[in-house]
């Protein structure tokens, strides 16, 4: 919230507590949706092709670990083992950072890079068919500048705080 609202005392109104419970149904639905459409058509899961997906577009094709879980919004732990499974699939590799022996880069391979635009296709036609789909003329500046609005006031899960060690 900014500093300039203040919060409303009472209970949601009927339209705020609908707009809540289309707004939570979705999060948690949509992205069910394109994890489902990637495993049946793609054998790989959401996270799996977010993971390709952030390393082909971070220079290089390389970011380390820590960054990684935080673009993908996960646990190190949880990054780990999807790294884990594209490693074991020759898709990404770990790599030791020069600069710090204690750090690791994923490191998209080529293999990965093809195996990403393979999968794409498939991707897009689920978000068309899940999100874009259902928009009419408008809907889309008018929740994108919602949404971002809300990005701004939620940190993402996974994200350091400014004083935190970045390894």
């Amino acid at each position: 919230m900014t500093t300039e609202q203040t919060p409303q005392q009472g209970p949601l109104t009927a339209n705020e507590e609908a707009f809540l419970r289309a707004f939570a149904r979705t999060i948690i639905t949509v992205p069910r949706a394109f994890d489902a459409d990637l495993l049946r058509e793609q054998g790989m899961s959401m996270s799996e092709y977010t993971v390709l997906r952030l390393l082909s577009e971070a220079p290089d094709r390389r970011l380390r670990m820590n960054d990684l879980a935080t673009g993908g919004a996960l646990s190190m732990s949880g990054m780990s083992r999807i790294v884990d499974r594209l490693e074991a699939q020759d898709l990404v590799r770990r790599q030791r950072c020069p600069n710090d022996r204690r750090g690791y880069h994923a490191v998209l391979t080529d293999a990965g890079f093809d195996r990403l635009r393979h999968a794409w296709p498939t991707h897009l036609a689920s978000v068309r068919r899940h999100v874009f789909d259902h928009l009419r003329a408008g809907d889309l500046a008018a929740f994108t500048a919602a949404l971002e609005r809300f990005a701004t006031d939620v940190p993402c899960p996974g994200t350091p705080c400014p004083d935190a060690d970045p390894t």
